[in-house]
């Protein structure tokens, strides 16, 4: 048996509760390190047994009850709607999650349709030749002009045949 298997066992030795084995007496005749270990857990249990504990002063429970009732009299007073804050904080954090959700995953269709982006810009029309007359113009006509792509490679083909 090795010196960390006897080590375990040695305070259960030590206090009585279990007996040493065979194999753990073999190693603590060969081991002198262990011995001592044992030795010295003997008397570190013979010194506890022999302590006795200290009895309180008389006064101990006056002075402990006057150190509390101090402690108490300085405690913060408590706000009388503190009991409201934990439930008012949940609710409202709950309200807030449900808004946010609601807005996020709401009617998409409102987010998504041109005519609620530009049911607005419909009533104001811009000079023609301003940035924002050239805009709405483009915004008018993107189908007509994302056909000029394809009329841009035919030109091309035609120039290259000839």
């Amino acid at each position: 048996m090795n010196c960390n298997g006897v080590r375990e066992f040695l305070p259960d030795v030590a206090s009585g509760v279990a007996a040493a084995s065979a194999e753990t007496q073999a190693h603590l005749r060969e081991c002198p390190q262990c011995a001592t270990q044992l030795e010295n857990l003997r008397r570190t249990l013979a010194l506890l047994e022999e302590w006795q504990t200290p009895e309180p002063s008389p006064y101990f429970d006056t002075r402990l009850y006057a150190r509390l009732r101090e402690e108490m009299a300085t405690a913060p007073a408590r706000n009388w709607l503190a009991w409201l804050r934990k439930p008012a904080l949940a609710g409202s954090l709950a309200a807030l999650f449900f808004v946010g959700a609601s807005l996020f995953y709401g009617d998409q269709s409102l987010n998504n349709s041109p005519s609620a982006v530009t049911s607005w810009e419909m009533n104001v029309t811009a000079q023609p030749g301003t940035a924002v007359g050239d805009l709405q113009a483009l915004d008018k006509n993107h189908d007509l002009y994302a056909d000029f792509d394809v009329l841009d490679q035919l030109e091309v083909q035609h120039d290259v045949t000839p």
